[in-house]
């Protein structure tokens, strides 16, 4: 049995006009709707997924993901201080640059990396996604739309890595397995609380959570991991792997058959549940942004289940459906850059919720929504 739900775009309704590139903060009223259903779990352990389908989806074809850019060489990554001359000043006013809030180190910034995209695509950013290299691993903090064939742009991060302050190599790079999501706790410190020494707590929460998780199977491998500060390392140790592999495996594969049974309706993305607990909700433009996306949205779900190892009460497809309706807030700031994308965030009671929305021609659709459980 499924439940209909509508879950409101969060671009709420103001008395004045918003200026081009400028940031507003409003009290939050009624959104508009689009309509969403919520279909029946799949469950592994503690970890539970509810797939969700979209009455409409769009062409998202011609954007062009960070793992695609990463590993054609089409988007180059590298610390500020290496190409410092390059960086376009913004328009006053715009958020382009992400001014630093920590240490310059040698010209490079703690939370500040350069992009550059070469590619005749527009880029998609989504937060969370974790770049490896340079002079510490890196997550980013926000979803953000990269023009085609972009000037160099300062690139909103946080550290992941914060033992680190040696360059490993001068840029960030595709490896032969593509860089991890993080888990819901850190994505949701980066997003949500905007904080650096909370995001290193929470990385250094999910690795001695991870170490316990392995003590009796895996005691070397746990062990190991008290050795490193790097969130990424922690995520391709092979023990860590095995772990999350046995949790997200068979949810993957079942969900990958649902996509594809669902492509007509167009399934679009998923309600999380973690120990008993809603805790998190992406749903996408589009059957094929979700599927490139998913094979590290499932492992990030999975890390979250396999360091919250207490078996809750199940959750109930109706309590999946009031967390996706749920989207009236208290409070709404949005950001926005002139013809590229609009980003909303939407603060609510026990939530936080945020939508990218493509600004480019022919588009004009929310691209991402993710929601997290506070």
């Amino acid at each position: 049995m499924t439940s209909k739900v509508f879950v409101g775009s969060m671009i709420l309704a103001i008395a004045v006009t918003m200026a081009a590139g400028g940031r507003r903060t409003a009290w939050a009223g009624e959104p508009s709707a689009a309509e969403y259903t919520v279909l029946g779990p799949i469950r592994h352990g503690n970890l539970t997924v509810f797939p969700v389908i979209a009455a409409t989806a769009h062409d998202t074809g011609g954007f062009l993901t960070l793992d695609e850019g990463l590993k054609s060489g089409e988007v180059e990554v590298t610390e500020s201080g290496s190409v410092r001359g390059m960086i376009r000043r913004p328009p006053r006013g715009s958020h382009a640059v992400l001014r630093p809030e920590y240490p310059v180190h040698d010209g490079a910034q703690v939370n500040t990396l350069v992009l550059v995209n070469n590619s005749k695509r527009p880029l998609l950013l989504l937060a969370g996604e974790i770049v490896t290299g340079g002079k510490q691993d890196r997550v980013i903090a926000n979803d953000r739309i990269v023009p085609a064939e972009s000037d160099p742009i300062d690139l909103g991060v946080f550290c992941v890595e914060p033992g680190r302050w040696v360059g490993t190599s001068e840029k960030f790079v595709q490896g032969s397995v593509p860089a991890p999501m993080a888990a819901p706790s850190v994505r949701g410190k980066a997003m949500g609380d905007k904080n650096q020494q909370q995001v290193w707590a929470e990385v250094a929460k999910t690795r001695e959570q991870m170490s316990q998780a392995l003590e009796v199977d895996a005691p070397r491998s746990s062990r190991e991991l008290s050795t490193t500060t790097s969130y990424a390392k922690v995520m391709q140790n092979e023990a860590v792997q095995r772990k999350v592999d046995s949790v997200a495996g068979s949810v993957e594969k079942e969900y990958a058959s649902t996509i594809q049974q669902l492509r007509d309706r167009h399934a679009v993305g998923v309600v999380v549940a973690v120990n008993g607990e809603l805790v998190w909700a992406d749903l996408f433009a589009s059957t094929s942004l979700l599927e490139k996306y998913w094979p590290k949205l499932v492992r990030s779900y999975a890390t979250e289940a396999v360091v919250t190892r207490a078996k809750g009460a199940q959750v109930s497809e109706k309590a999946a459906q009031d967390f996706l309706a749920n989207l009236h807030g208290r409070h709404e700031t949005v950001d926005s850059e002139p013809g590229l994308y609009r980003h909303t965030e939407v603060s609510g009671d026990g939530f936080k919720a945020f939508e990218l929305t493509s600004l480019l021609p022919k588009t004009g659709y929310a691209l991402h929504v993710a929601k997290m459980a506070e």
